[in-house]
């Protein structure tokens, strides 16, 4: 029996060890926008490209419709057409940080909400890119459904820059015909 003790002990110890020098990711501090003016950030925004969460897989003519409510939250409308038909489901933004309205948890399902932070965005609001601190999660969104190459390359950079893996990103097909 000691020896059986012995080994379970030093099992979790090396799975301890392998789960914190191995498994953890560690990166910088997220750093957002300075400021978001949530009045000017409501209406819709089309996204150009995302690391596709699963719910979001294999979705085109994706957009977000986001609207300041008098209720302390920001409403959330995604939709998208998934093998043929509309997938769609409204929700819940709740800002996090209100010195910046850079940093909003939203949800879906209570009691499960999600970073939404916003990392960089258009002086006139055109463009924005979102992400988490997990960099787990990034959108490319854009107010038109179409953004030129050299500005979305800018972009990549920005979110290159912010440590995220841009090579995990899937374009979103806009045609919606």
């Amino acid at each position: 029996m000691k020896s059986t003790k012995k080994f379970f002990v030093l099992y979790i110890l090396l799975s301890a060890f392998t789960l914190v020098f191995f498994g953890c990711k560690t990166h910088k501090p997220l750093k957002t926008t300075p400021t978001v003016n949530l009045n000017k950030y409501q209406g819709r925004w089309y996204e150009i490209s995302t690391i596709p969460i699963r719910a979001q897989k294999g979705c085109k003519c994706t957009y977000a419709e986001y609207t300041v409510t008098d209720k302390g939250y920001v409403k959330v409308y995604n939709h998208c057409i998934k093998k043929g038909k509309v997938k769609d489901i409204t929700g819940k933004a709740f800002v996090r940080d209100s010195t910046t309205n850079a940093k909003l948890a939203v949800q879906f399902f209570w009691p499960f909400k999600g970073d939404y932070w916003i990392l960089a965005i258009d002086a006139n609001y055109q463009w924005v890119i979102v992400g988490a601190p997990s960099r787990d999660n990034l959108w490319i969104l854009s107010r038109t459904p179409t953004m030129p190459n050299q500005l979305y390359n800018n972009l990549l950079t920005i979110a290159q820059s912010k440590g995220f893996d841009t090579s995990r990103l899937v374009k979103t097909v806009q045609d919606c015909k």
